[in-house]
């Protein structure tokens, strides 16, 4: 409900914003009237990332509409969702990739990266207790990434948290070569 109001008033934030730098076009008006960078710098602030790194509203946007569905083994709704399905879900919406459905399976279709090397949208691996890859989520920057937690269900965690740094195994992007396979089956 909550988010429902701060999401509405942003929009209403935005469309007022623009009518008022049609009247008055100066450049600071012209940066404020924005819609993106408005949304840029809500989405920063609700989501703990740099405004500078929030580059994608799209996938901002998506995260935030699921933000608190609970955590649920195979589940694939707002009625509950794991980890690889919201990992799949926003890559089909946001960047109209399909993707496999397990994050093992996943992590088959990426270039691997270390940390240092994550750039908004890079898909983020973790063994947690176990020798296999078990969890996955999307980087979003500033070591920032959502995911579908087991315990809270969609949130936005760091990657500092002791507990992800413990587990986190690689960083990936996805291949070309990944794309152009399922597009041909």
């Amino acid at each position: 409900m909550i988010k429902k109001f701060l999401f509405s008033t942003l929009i209403a934030l935005c469309s007022i914003t623009a009518l008022n730098a049609q009247t008055k076009p100066t450049e600071t008006n012209k940066l404020e009237a924005d819609p993106d960078n408005l949304a840029s710098q809500y989405f920063s602030q609700v989501m703990g990332v740099a405004v500078d790194a929030t580059s994608n509203i799209k996938l901002y946007k998506f995260i935030y509409e699921w933000i608190g569905t609970p955590y649920r083994f195979g589940g694939n709704t707002k009625k509950g969702i794991d980890c690889s399905a919201f990992t799949k879900a926003i890559y089909d919406k946001v960047f109209n990739t399909t993707l496999l459905r397990n994050s093992r399976d996943i992590f088959s279709m990426v270039s691997p990266l270390q940390k240092e090397e994550l750039k908004e949208g890079d898909l983020v691996f973790f063994k947690i207790r176990s020798n296999r890859i078990t969890h996955i989520g999307i980087y979003l920057g500033d070591n920032r990434f959502a995911h579908a937690s087991t315990t809270h269900g969609v949130v936005i965690s760091n990657l500092n948290e002791p507990y992800y740094s413990r587990f986190f195994y690689k960083g990936g992007r996805i291949l070309e070569s990944a794309k152009k396979d399922l597009l041909e089956e």
